[in-house]
């Protein structure tokens, strides 16, 4: 068995396009492999640096195997047209030549497909074309070289099977076995023979061709590093993986921060050295930050890193100053003085201005308040009307990640109380899955009123997500509702929250007959929403037939998820009882009963039982037991007791085994046997109080 070794170096491809790029390339490579079936001892390597994507495969064979396949045909007797056609497909001259064989469905055609054995390296170059070619990126370009759009211009291709070079038709972009080592610790050429001499030829060469081993050295040197200075490194798994992407051969290195920055807020600290630098943060044992950082070189120095280091210090320093002249400069007015400013920046074209939103979820934030316990009204208007307000800020506008943050430290400069200042911190999360979503009652105001309010705003305006498309993340919005409700279980209606907004909406734009617009919005609202909670469960391990048979029975009437939550939690654990599990299957035979009646005879069988019908003790029994547990789960809904109503539920067990052990539904009287289908389909009804059972599957 051979080896293929393909690498394509180029200049520097963006560190958050590389892990997507190696995947497609891999998992394409693979597809192809598969359609020219070519085997492939798995797995398939992969591995990628800031410079080159690199993939080996083992255990392709030189010479690929005879192939046969026999193909199905048209029918006996099918259109000239249709199997004119077949032959084509199959290379068959004449249809004398293929077998007739009876399926059992009737005489078809069928064929036999031969194909001799070849070279594999015959094969392998339009296959490796075609697998570059499917390869995905964000973004490609144009190079004078070749024809294939890339994401940076290539510069070589090693291209090995077997230890010989395979040609590709890259137009002038050379292929072969030559390839190049770091760009400025390695810069000669280097030619290689297999994978095997490939990766160590590289190691020579100062490249790290393991990206995952790229990441564990760099990360084991940021602890080692920071730890000889009793310090601990802020973890940034997100950083990491970038940097990982930005060196070949990292070295880890600590610079020094000037003690007059070490008085601005410690998220400012961290974004001006994340976001511009790719610095990582040290802290203190006590979590504060520490006036040292970390970073990582791409290059060894002769004087032990020194330079490179000064230099690093000499930038952080320009960029700290930047950001004390603005914390200086912003804290010179308060806060407040800024929501003004606010006018002159565009929301949306048909949204109007962020002054306009934040005077939406201002009003919006005071009916929110009376449904989150402990929030005081004043307090979240408060709240909302600042929230946006630090966008006008000039560290904002530089450092856009501490919108809402910076907006918080400044409001407490100011004197605001401090469940505002949150608030405005708050109002923002949850960003994503990862985030964690506010707990204090006004920061829950703010934020529910921040999201309900672009909810209703853009869908009022036809800016709905589809299936491809959500540019104003209304998605994130949705799930960020749904979170902020169920883990605070808060019990907001959110009928009532949700056509507040749109009413603040219309009535803010001065739109006409908007009364008359609300149902049909606010329909598509709960809709969506629900959409997200069914999201939000199947992404937390609920079975989705759960989800399917509780949402069935309270369809998009219920706007209360708590107490959705809590009906799809108690189903749950009533059907993981025997109890459940029993009864379950009961509801079946007994909906399958009275389905096969009802389609034969043409009609519905749901009427109230007659009770001078009745002959047998199990079917007074079940009829008696039936009547008990429908009044019983009624109440027990009313009240939100949903474990209990699965209890009541749970009483129908017996008198359903024993109805089914001897009673003849099917009896030759008709009156009787109306009235027995009567009982069948009042367990379906009963039952179905709770969730349509008919979702369920198992």
């Amino acid at each position: 068995m051979s080896e293929l070794l393909l690498e394509l170096l180029s200049e520097e491809i963006p560190a958050r396009m590389q892990r997507r790029a190696i995947e497609d390339l891999v998992q394409h490579l693979r597809g192809w492999l598969q359609v020219h079936r070519i085997p492939a001892a798995e797995p398939i390597h992969g591995y990628v640096t800031p410079r080159r994507l690199t993939v080996t495969a083992e255990g392709i064979p030189e010479r690929l195997p005879l192939w046969q396949e026999e193909r199905r045909g048209p029918r006996i007797g099918a259109p000239q047209a249709a199997i004119d056609g077949f032959l084509r497909s199959v290379g068959v001259a004449a249809i004398e030549d293929c077998e007739v064989r009876d399926t059992g469905r009737g005489e078809f055609y069928f064929a036999k497909i031969e194909r001799p054995g070849h070279a594999a390296s015959e094969v392998l170059p339009d296959l490796i074309y075609s697998t570059l070619m499917d390869v995905a990126w964000p973004k490609t370009m144009r190079f004078p070289a070749a024809a294939l759009r890339w994401v940076r211009p290539i510069n070589s291709v090693v291209c090995l099977f077997n230890g010989e070079v395979l040609p590709l038709s890259l137009g002038e972009v050379p292929v072969g076995r030559t390839t190049r080592g770091h760009r400025f610790l390695s810069p000669g050429e280097i030619s290689v023979d297999n994978a095997a001499d490939y990766r160590n030829r590289l190691e020579s060469a100062y490249v790290i061709l393991d990206q995952d081993r790229r990441r564990d050295i760099i990360s084991a040197d940021l602890d080692r590093l920071a730890q000889s200075e009793g310090l601990s490194v802020k973890p940034d798994p997100g950083l990491l993986d970038e940097v990982t992407g930005l060196v070949e051969f990292p070295v880890v290195l600590t610079g020094a921060i000037d003690g007059d920055f070490m008085a601005l807020p410690p998220e400012v600290l961290a974004t001006a050295m994340r976001a511009h630098q790719k610095y990582f943060s040290c802290l203190w044992p006590d979590g504060t930050p520490a006036p040292r950082f970390l970073f990582v070189a791409n290059n060894l120095a002769v004087d032990r890193g020194r330079t490179i280091i000064a230099g690093n210090e000499r930038v952080l320093r320009a960029r700290l100053a930047d950001a004390r002249f603005f914390w200086d400069h912003d804290r010179r007015v308060p806060l407040e003085s800024r929501v003004e400013a606010l006018k002159d920046r565009v929301f949306h074209a048909k949204l109007g201005s962020v002054y306009d939103k934040t005077e939406r979820m201002a009003a919006l934030s005071e009916e929110l308040a009376g449904d989150v316990p402990g929030a005081d009204p004043h307090l979240s208007r408060r709240a909302t009307r600042l929230a946006k307000a630090d966008l006008s800020t000039a560290m904002v506008g530089e450092f856009p990640e501490l919108q809402g943050i910076m907006g918080r430290y400044y409001a407490l400069h100011d004197g605001a109380d401090k469940r505002v200042a949150n608030a405005i911190a708050d109002h923002y999360k949850p960003q994503g899955p990862d985030d964690f979503c506010p707990r204090a009652p006004e920061s829950i105001v703010a934020a529910l009123a921040d999201k309900i309010d672009s909810l209703a705003a853009f869908f009022a305006i036809g800016e709905a997500p589809t299936g491809s498309r959500d540019p104003f993340a209304l998605r994130r919005a949705a799930l960020g509702i749904i979170r902020i409700l169920i883990e605070n279980s808060v019990r907001l209606p959110l009928k009532d929250a949700l056509t507040k907004a749109a009413e603040n909406f219309y009535r803010q734009r001065g739109a006409s007959h908007w009364q008359e617009r609300l149902p049909p919005l606010y329909a598509e609202l709960i809709s969506f929403i629900v959409d997200r909670v069914k999201v939000h469960l199947r992404e937390r391990g609920v079975r989705h037939d759960l989800i399917a048979a509780a949402f069935a029975q309270v369809g998009t009437a219920e706007d209360d998820l708590v107490r959705l939550l809590r009906r799809v939690g108690a189903l749950a654990d009533f059907l993981a009882s025997e109890d459940g599990v029993n009864l379950l299957t009961a509801y079946r035979r007994a909906s399958n009963i009275v389905a096969i009646e009802e389609r034969r005879d043409n009609r519905p069988y749901d009427h109230d039982v007659q009770q001078e019908l009745l002959q047998e003790p199990e079917e007074f029994a079940l009829e008696r037991g039936l009547e008990l547990t429908r009044h019983s789960v009624e109440r027990s809904l009313d009240r939100e007791e949903f474990e209990a109503a699965m209890g009541h539920l749970a009483t129908l067990r017996r008198p359903v085994d024993e109805f089914f052990d001897k009673v003849t539904v099917n009896t030759r009287e008709p009156r009787l046997r109306e009235n027995r289908l009567r009982l069948l389909s009042a367990i379906r009804a009963t039952m179905n109080q709770v969730a349509d059972f008919s979702q369920i599957e198992g």
